[in-house]
């Protein structure tokens, strides 16, 4: 009888399914509560009769969700954090009320059960893909650290997880439903446990080429992120601790120096004399670097502008970007822009477009913008072998990964700062989730953060080196380049183009039959 009582009970249902889900994520693994939590929230819309009652259980629910799981964001920003859990969990409501639009229909429930996992993946697949993008609690997410059951990821990306959690949540809550046909209940479990199977037949069948060996060097300076330089004494001083650690790690056989993001704490130009004794290090070592930095370039020409520049006193126009920088004996160092900013921290959201209904320029956009738009998916070239230097968010965009691994990437650098965050869950999930880059790719990973997690993941997903959060080290490891191209590598989001057209021909469906 108690356990009927909670089942009714819209505010016991909201409350668990939040405290399931984040459990799910890492650090806690425990990515199948998933599952039930999926079915209280199924169940709470069937219990409400209008949408309205619906959105009172079901927002209160996703807004701890995002709390208990992201609550690192406030370490960063109170207000940014705040907003960003509120905004996030608002957005969720959209898919939920999808799909209890398709529970309400006359479908058959098999059929409005693949409708509700391809009306989630939908919502994933453009929240991946537009100025407040937030993928950090996309479903598939928390089996990071599960690679045994998503191999299959290689030819489905991330979302195939999520489609497989909601497509199988939602078979389960019509087993319950309909309790007397046991057909229901069989297709739920054959649905389970069909996916893990076809990981398990993907990890004994994986065949990616390895080429030649690629000798990196990873550095983890520990830098104190919310002190200048951080926390020498100078810019010289920061940058002699930095080849210090290098120096230390290296080997005769390194090919590639990896600094972290904001490794060189300090706006720079281009042609910064502060990074010679850099050039002259990588000379007599004859190895390559990348390392973050942020970058500042200045405008001669308005015609070259292409996103909104700002403006110092004089008049003159520059932008300041959040940039790899790769140097390589005797050749002149190359850019990359980091193209996916983080919504608010680092850049104002659809500036752009209130920058053209601005037409009588009540606003100085150039002090709002925030951090320079990257916009081309940059490889740099070591020892003939290609690898983009993924900055922080970047790495957790699998399409926006997906295009440097399809103009030819053969490893996959990672650089972060995670430090903004202290030592929460943050900088554990930020790792973790570099692991699905590697199986979706099946590249080899090596990662370089300031404070931790740095390491070397294989393109299994097996981390083959960890170091410890908060330490300052260094390490030298092998990896090696591949050129073997998945099924995501090749076609990319297709599931996620996919599901958007069935959701729409699914709405259709509904409402002819209504």
């Amino acid at each position: 009888m108690n356990s009927i009582r909670l089942w009714d009970h819209p505010w016991v249902l909201s409350v668990t399914a939040a405290v399931l889900l984040a459990l799910s994520y890492p650090p806690f693994d425990l990515a199948v509560l998933q599952i039930p939590a999926f079915l209280c929230l199924f169940r709470i819309c069937t219990l409400c009769d209008t949408k309205r009652t619906v959105i009172f259980y079901a927002y209160p629910s996703f807004v701890l969700w995002n709390l208990l799981t992201t609550y690192w964001l406030m370490m960063a920003t109170v207000a940014g954090g705040v907003a960003a859990i509120l905004a996030n969990a608002a957005l969720m409501l959209i898919p939920l009320l999808l799909i209890r639009r398709f529970q309400q229909s006359d479908l058959n429930p098999i059929l409005s059960s693949f409708f509700a996992a391809t009306i989630w993946v939908s919502y994933e697949f453009l929240h991946h893909n537009w100025d407040l993008s937030w993928p950090w609690l996309t479903l598939g997410n928390a089996w990071s650290n599960l690679t045994g059951v998503i191999q299959y990821i290689s030819v489905t990306g991330v979302l195939g997880v999520s489609f497989w959690v909601v497509l199988t949540s939602a078979l389960f809550y019509t087993s319950i439903q309909y309790s007397e046909n046991r057909n229901y209940l069989i297709t739920a479990i054959t649905v389970f446990l069909l996916f893990p199977l076809f990981s398990v037949i993907s990890l004994i069948t994986m065949n990616y080429a390895e080429d030649e060996a690629i000798h990196v060097t990873v550095v983890q300076p520990n830098s104190d992120s919310y002190k200048n330089y951080g926390g020498e004494p100078s810019l010289n001083a920061l940058i002699d601790k930095l080849l210090r650690l290098s120096n230390e790690a290296r080997t005769e056989e390194t090919d590639l120096i990896i600094w972290p993001e904001n490794a060189v704490d300090a706006g720079l130009r281009f042609n910064s004399p502060q990074l010679n004794s850099v050039r002259d290090s990588l000379q007599s070592w004859d190895a390559t670097l990348i390392t973050g930095v942020v970058l500042i370039e200045d405008y001669d020409d308005e015609e070259e502008i292409e996103d909104i520049p700002r403006r110092f006193a004089d008049g003159s126009l520059y932008s300041v970007y959040n940039a790899a920088l790769f140097f390589q004996p005797d050749k002149a160092a190359e850019i990359y822009r980091k193209a996916r900013l983080v919504p608010i921290v680092e850049r104002f959201p659809f500036v752009t477009y209130f920058q053209r209904l601005d037409v009588v320029n009540w606003f100085d956009w150039g002090t709002l913008v925030g951090y320079g738009l990257g916009r081309e998916a940059t490889l740099f070239s070591v020892d003939n072998h290609q690898t983009p230097a993924l900055i922080c968010y970047d790495s957790v965009f699998p399409g926006w990964v997906n295009q440097f691994a399809h103009n030819g990437a053969g490893f996959l650098t990672i650089i972060t700062n995670d430090g903004w965050w202290g030592d929460s869950n943050g900088h554990v999930q930020h790792f973790s989730y570099a692991r699905l880059r590697a199986i979706e790719q099946r590249m080899w990973v090596a990662r370089s953060a300031n404070n931790g997690i740095s390491g070397i993941i294989s393109p299994d997903g097996k981390i083959q080196k960890e170091t410890e959060y908060w330490t300052e080290t260094a390490f030298t490891s092998t990896i090696y380049n591949s050129d073997y191209k998945t099924f995501y590598n090749r076609f990319g989001d297709w599931l996620g183009y996919l599901s958007l057209i069935s959701v729409i021909f699914g709405l259709m469906a509904v409402r002819v039959r209504k």
